[in-house]
């Protein structure tokens, strides 16, 4: 005759039953790559703030209890002009500005357009003033077409952009100039508008003041 398994037991059974469907389940998740980069070299990201109660007890000080050294948080300021043609971010650290690529160049191409020397002087002047000493040009693409296509072409545009900044910066200034074809994309490329701000060329330079 079988004997009842007892309420030790059962629960043992149990836990062992679900530390098995756990291990399962971790075993089967997709491991993600180290180190894949979410976004391009230089770029400063933040997380969003956590949630806090303003009542909750937790905040107050104990009796005889003193604040912590106060600490500079990275605040991010982000102007677009109404067409999304130019794109400013200024953090604590870095200003990066953004010039969407049908502004600069005719389609499928990485010759200037003569108005788009205007803007990238305009640019040359910000650096000037925070006098960086390093200067980060990247060119971007959407999805369509190769790959491969898009790499040459982004290199090609951020190529174009940092002679005319070169010409008007003298040799003072370390540049770094990279093309990632569709990589890191800032919109949605399933629509002409998403696509249309990912085709770009980035200029982001440490801010001093």
């Amino acid at each position: 005759m079988a004997t009842a398994p007892t309420p030790r037991a059962t629960a043992t059974l149990t836990a062992t039953a679900t530390l098995a469907l756990l291990a399962a389940l971790t075993l089967a998740s997709p491991a993600h790559a180290a180190d894949d980069p979410s976004e391009p070299p230089g770029t400063v990201t933040t997380s969003p703030p956590p949630e806090v109660d303003a009542n909750s007890p937790g905040l107050k000080l104990a009796g005889g209890a003193t604040l912590a050294p106060a600490k500079v948080l990275d605040i991010k300021s982000i102007v677009e002009d109404l067409g999304g043609e130019e794109r400013r971010e200024d953090t604590n650290e870095n200003v990066t500005f953004a010039l969407q690529a049908e502004v600069l160049f005719p389609k499928d191409s990485a010759t200037l357009n003569p108005q788009a020397r205007s803007r990238i002087q305009a640019i040359a002047e910000e650096i000037k003033t925070q006098n960086a000493g390093t200067v980060r040009v990247f060119g971007f693409t959407d999805d369509l077409g190769s790959y491969a296509h898009g790499l040459t072409l982004s290199k090609k545009r951020a190529d174009a952009v940092h002679d005319v900044l070169a010409g008007d910066l003298g040799g003072n200034v370390t540049f770094e100039v990279r093309g990632y074809s569709e990589d890191y994309p800032i919109a949605d490329n399933s629509t002409e508008e998403g696509r249309k701000k990912n085709r770009r060329v980035e200029i982001s330079f440490p801010r001093t003041s």
